[in-house]
C-alpha cells in the first residue's frame, strides 16, 4: 500500500522500515508537565524513534514498526530504552533500558503492536503512571486525544522539545473506507481536519479515550496534516494477545 507513511522518526541504522523521518503531532499544542503521565519516548541507540505507553510498571505498549529489522523480527532489546516522567523529549524524568521485545505476529499493516519488557520496574509517581487499557469500543465520532514527539508539519526536519497534543475524531468502519478505501476491525480509525494529526515521531504512541489507551499510532495516508483519517492499532482487538504476552 504505497499510500500509506508510518510515522517512525528513525536513526540511519532503522532506514529499512519504511518510515519516511518527517515530524510532532501536527497542529498540536505544548502539553504541561504530568498531563499523560503514561506516555513515553521510545529511544533508538538514545535517540528518540517513537512514542509508547506505559501499561504496567514493567511493560510498555508501542508498534511494531517501530522495533523491527525485518518482517516481524526485532532488533535486540539492548538497543532500546525508555524516557518516561517528562514532557520534555530530551531531558527529566527516567531512563530505563529495555529486557525484552514481544512484535504481534500478525503484524503487517494491521496489529501494528509491540511489547517492551523492561529492566527495572517504574515507581509510579504524579508524573510516571499506567494507563488502562481500552474496555470497549471507541463509539464512532467520539472525541480522542493523540501524543507525542512528532514533527509538527509535513515534511519537516526538527523535533519538538515539548510533548504535543490534540484532539481527533473516531471514524466507524464503513466511514473509514470511504476515505482511505482501508478498514478493519483491528484498524481504529482517527479523522482530523488538515493541518492536524499525527506525524513520523508519534509512531507507537497513544490515543485514549475516557482514560483509556484506545490506540497505538501506525500510519498516515499520503502525509501527515492531509484531510484524511490517520490508522491506529486498535488495542480492545487486541486485549487477549496483550495479556498473553505481559509474563
Amino acid at each position: 500500500m504505497a499510500f500509506l507513511q508510518f510515522l517512525a522518526f528513525l536513526a540511519v541504522t532503522l532506514v529499512a522500515v519504511t518510515a519516511n523521518p518527517t515530524g510532532r503531532v501536527v497542529g498540536g499544542y505544548d502539553a504541561v508537565s504530568a498531563q499523560f503521565p503514561h506516555q513515553i519516548s521510545l529511544r533508538f541507540q538514545h535517540r528518540h524513534t517513537c512514542g509508547g505507553s506505559i501499561i504496567a510498571s514493567n511493560y510498555i505498549l508501542t508498534a511494531a514498526h517501530c522495533v523491527v529489522e525485518t518482517g516481524t523480527t526485532p532488533y535486540a532489546a539492548e538497543y532500546f530504552t525508555i524516557r518516561a516522567g517528562t514532557h520534555n523529549r530530551i531531558a527529566g524524568g527516567v531512563i530505563v533500558q529495555v529486557k525484552r521485545v514481544v512484535v504481534h505476529q500478525g503484524y503487517v499493516v494491521e496489529n501494528d503492536l509491540a511489547l517492551l519488557e523492561l529492566e527495572e520496574h517504574l515507581t509510579f509517581s504524579s508524573k510516571i503512571q499506567a494507563i488502562p487499557l481500552a474496555s470497549a469500543e471507541v463509539p464512532s465520532g467520539a472525541e480522542v486525544i493523540i501524543s507525542g514527539w512528532g514533527l509538527t508539519e509535513n515534511k519537516g526536519d526538527t523535533l519538538p522539545i515539548l510533548m504535543q497534543w490534540n484532539t481527533v475524531t473516531a471514524l466507524s468502519k464503513s466511514q473509514c473506507f470511504r476515505k482511505i478505501l482501508m478498514s478493519s476491525d483491528a484498524l481504529l480509525c482517527l479523522d482530523h481536519p488538515s493541518g492536524a494529526g499525527a506525524c513520523n515521531g508519534d509512531s507507537g504512541g497513544p490515543a485514549t479515550y475516557n482514560g483509556e489507551l484506545v490506540g497505538v499510532a501506525g500510519f498516515v495516508v499520503i502525509g501527515c496534516g492531509t484531510s484524511r483519517p490517520d490508522g491506529y492499532a486498535k488495542v480492545f482487538y487486541n486485549l487477549e494477545w496483550i495479556h498473553e504476552n505481559m509474563i
